[in-house]
């Protein structure tokens, strides 16, 4: 299986007074996506970490080298996931993401100039590397939107 199917939940959900949903904007029906799945793996570099995604055929991976070009320019975050629950989410804020195609699927480098948010990135890529190999899916997301998931 070469795609995932994930709820979007409350992207773009209508909030009215005090933080609460309004009933007019509420989804009468899950709104669902299909997100690319690939192998992931993570890799320290100078200034950060480097993300590989590779897609076992061609139209998986062109349609996450898509998602990646629409998105192109956000913010990157993994979101780590055990039996449909978070454990654990890494928002890139403090770096600068780049998504470069490969013949396989895409790159994503996340780097800083600073030595202290360099620090940050690189423990970010430690913590999500044991959680992969601890049995955790990682789901990479641009500007809040699933980009592609690990198998």
């Amino acid at each position: 299986m070469t795609a995932m199917m994930m709820e979007r939940g409350a992207m773009g959900m209508n909030m009215g007074m005090g933080g609460m949903a309004s009933g007019a904007a509420m989804p009468t029906t899950p709104q669902w996506m299909m997100v690319p799945r690939c192998t992931i793996t993570m890799e320290k570099c100078d200034g950060g970490m480097r993300m590989i995604c590779k897609c076992d055929d061609a139209t998986t991976a062109s349609m996450m080298q898509n998602l990646c070009t629409m998105m192109a320019g956000g913010m990157c975050s993994c979101c780590m996931m055990m039996n449909g629950m978070m454990m654990c989410c890494c928002n890139m804020a403090m770096a600068m993401c780049k998504c470069e195609p490969t013949a396989d699927g895409v790159m994503m480098t996340c780097t800083s100039g600073d030595p202290e948010c360099c620090k940050m990135i690189q423990a970010c890529c430690d913590c999500m590397t044991a959680m992969m190999k601890s049995g955790c899916v990682c789901c990479v997301c641009m500007n809040g939107m699933p980009v592609c998931c690990s198998c």
